[in-house]
């Protein structure tokens, strides 16, 4: 098939400012997966348990609505976090 390519998608380093701090949270869902997917595999460590204000302030690093990204990354099933809210864990790799 000359002539015909797949379409990069654009790289998540294109969502943050030159500072590292994220410049918007994309509206479309698989734009937002990629972030989510990122943000939970460089600012999270896997095997470690987190309170709420431990990945509120990790989350305030790279945006200020915090909440909003921890509920995202919950979501998504990026982040595990038992029915009481004690702790949040990175979640094992989903398939």
């Amino acid at each position: 098939m000359t002539g015909t390519t797949t379409p990069t998608p654009p790289s998540v380093s294109a969502l943050f400012a030159p500072d590292g701090r994220l410049i918007t949270v994309p509206r479309k869902a698989a734009r937002r997966e990629q972030l989510l997917a990122h943000l939970a595999g460089t600012l999270f460590e896997p095997g470690r348990g987190y309170t709420e204000a431990e990945v509120n302030a990790v989350l305030h690093t790279v945006h200020d609505d915090a909440p909003a990204l921890r509920r995202y990354l919950v979501e998504a099933g990026h982040l595990a976090r038992p029915r009481d809210g004690s702790s949040y864990r990175l979640a094992p790799e989903r398939r």
